[in-house]
């Protein structure tokens, strides 16, 4: 008998015509690691919420087919019971905070499993510490992260040790050391503990290969579902996106099977260069337009942060001697761990937040003296929580609000941020009633309606699929060359790498690098995308996909032998 059985499913969200699944018929056996891939609003989360006994009780809407769990239809299970064997993490981890305390947090799910102090105590330091919570266990859980909430989320459910873990998103919002954290616990949950994993991800580099099976949704229905190894070519043969870089390369040379690790990878690619070591013919130092990093030192600088030093009501300081200089036209991201002040950092750009110490100057105003009045109409800033800028009824009016409170007349814009971020089909639909990562695009569209000289956004890839971050990057690319200042937080490693030109790099409150981005990520370990691991000591300095296809395609000089490995003989 399967653990989950999905016979016939589709489903409607309230007030809505379109299916959000449809005709899924889908069998989970007990110990199973599924990763779940598949567009923004293809229906992923919804199956998730499906298969944790959500919906239709607590979403409404219609469903059709049947959900059947351990032999027994899902929607006549005793809702406690079934708590206690599938827990959930949602995407919004901030939606699962109940409690003011991370501590009290964690045991809210205890108490309402009624379990007695002492069990709920050993539970607690144990999770604990499996989660390197300890540092921030009496912390106000208002006052953390994004990446540190969404840690405390997944340590409230485990927990409460269900046997059945869904996890949506869980590495959306970590850096990719603490991500990497995250995923091999829980990988040891699967294999060592049993516990029958079904991942939603949108980051596929990161869990691509941990899966024992990938199902590949769109527009509801389940397009493709296998072994990861055996889905990845198949899945590019359809036109599907949702592979990870190293395994994307060796497709595109139809190889009949594809490496899913960078350790596979790295072997491949040796045997495809038969020892030779090229050299990369990147052109470093490049920025903007074909001008040199160098070169625009001499430009105006747009963004000045000179030894900046903050500390938060209560103690925590958490910028210490930050600086960092901007200039017009530059694309740059800023990466580092959980916590390191880079949200904060950003918050100083924009006046919200007032240095201890330290200057900070902003398209020529000195913003820490009631500067910020004066930029704000040329400057757009998103913030990690897209929910925080929807509170109008359909989408349009979000972005007309935005051009109303700033007395701007051209709503020809309005259109055009519609169709630039994918929204048009939503354009009378209320933003709340849209996935998280159409609600990121309505957000960021929003803020990008006046046409801003610097833009900065606090992790605007957060739940946004591979197409849509393609679309966003090189529309970010575009406003650069027009000469806008694009700064941008991100954990999203690939999303750097493919599209900004400059990297900052921020670790404990201080700004530890600074430079252009083959620079800078090349010498990283731990920041380093997929592309440029499986390069790394072979032919330095490539980073992305395009890179690799372009230097290391035409170095393959013996035809004989790429055709012999994707037959499988010996070369």
């Amino acid at each position: 008998m399967p653990l989950f059985k999905v016979e016939n499913l589709t489903y409607y969200y309230p007030e809505t015509e379109k299916a959000a699944l449809r005709g899924i018929n889908l069998e989970i056996e007990e110990g199973e690691f599924i990763l779940v891939a598949g567009g923004s609003g293809s229906g992923k989360s919804s199956l998730a919420r499906v298969l944790a006994g959500l919906i239709p009780d607590f979403y409404g809407g219609r469903i059709g087919g049947r959900v059947f769990f351990k032999g027994k239809d899902i929607r006549t299970m005793d809702r406690r019971k079934l708590a206690m064997e599938v827990g959930m993490v949602f995407q919004d981890p901030e939606k699962q905070m109940v409690q003011s305390y991370v501590e009290a947090e964690i045991a809210f799910g205890l108490e309402n499993l009624g379990l007695d102090t002492e069990e709920m105590s050993r539970r607690i330091a144990e999770v604990i510490s499996f989660m390197n919570l300890t540092s921030i266990r009496e912390m106000f859980t208002a006052n953390l992260s994004g990446g540190q909430q969404q840690k405390l989320a997944l340590a409230a459910v485990l927990a409460m040790q269900p046997h059945v873990l869904i996890l949506d998103e869980p590495t959306s919002q970590l850096d990719p050391v603490s991500a990497e954290e995250i995923l091999n616990l829980v990988k040891r949950l699967n294999e060592e503990m049993g516990f029958t994993v079904i991942m939603i991800e949108q980051r596929l580099e990161r869990c691509f290969h941990l899966a024992d099976r990938v199902l590949f949704i769109e527009r509801g229905e389940i397009v493709c579902d296998g072994k990861a190894q055996e889905k990845a070519c198949e899945a590019i043969k359809m036109g599907l996106p949702f592979v990870p870089p190293v395994a994307r390369f060796f497709a595109d040379l139809n190889f009949p099977s594809v490496p899913i690790t960078v350790k596979e990878g790295r072997k491949l690619l040796r045997s495809c260069l038969r020892g030779k070591k090229p050299t990369s013919k990147i052109q470093f130092g490049l920025c903007r337009n074909n001008v040199h990093v160098e070169d625009l030192r001499e430009q105006n600088s747009v963004v000045s942060l000179k030894n900046v030093w903050f500390t938060y009501p209560g103690g925590q300081e958490v910028l210490k001697d930050a600086s960092l200089d901007i200039k017009e036209g530059e694309f740059v991201a800023i990466l580092g761990e959980n916590g390191a002040g880079k949200s904060t950092l950003l918050k100083h750009m924009i006046g919200m937040l007032k240095p201890g110490r330290g200057k900070v100057h902003v398209l020529g105003k000195d913003i820490s003296k009631n500067g910020y009045k004066e930029i704000r109409r040329l400057t757009a800033y998103l913030s990690q929580n897209p929910n925080d800028y929807l509170f109008q009824d359909t989408v349009e009016d979000e972005l007309l609000f935005t051009l109303k409170n700033f007395a701007l007349t051209d709503i020809s814009v309005v259109d055009e941020m519609l169709e630039k971020f994918h929204l048009s089909r939503y354009r009378k639909t209320n933003p709340r009633d849209l996935s998280s990562g159409e609600r990121q695009r309505v957000a960021l569209a929003s803020v990008l309606v006046t046409r801003p000289r610097l833009i900065i956004l606090d992790e605007p890839t957060r739940g946004v699929d591979f197409r849509l971050k393609a679309d966003l990057g090189k529309f970010l690319q575009k406003e650069a060359e027009k000469g806008s200042t694009v700064i941008v937080v991100t954990h999203d490693v690939e999303f750097a790498a493919e599209f900004a030109a400059k990297v900052a790099m921020m670790f404990s409150g201080r700004i530890v690098s600074d430079g252009e981005k083959h620079e800078v990520l090349g010498k990283s370990i731990f920041y380093s995308p997929q592309i440029g691991k499986m390069c790394m000591g072979i032919c330095e300095g490539v980073l992305t996909f395009a890179e690799a296809q372009e230097i290391i395609f035409p170095l393959i000089e013996d035809k004989r032998t790429i055709t012999l490995l994707r037959t499988g003989e010996n070369a």
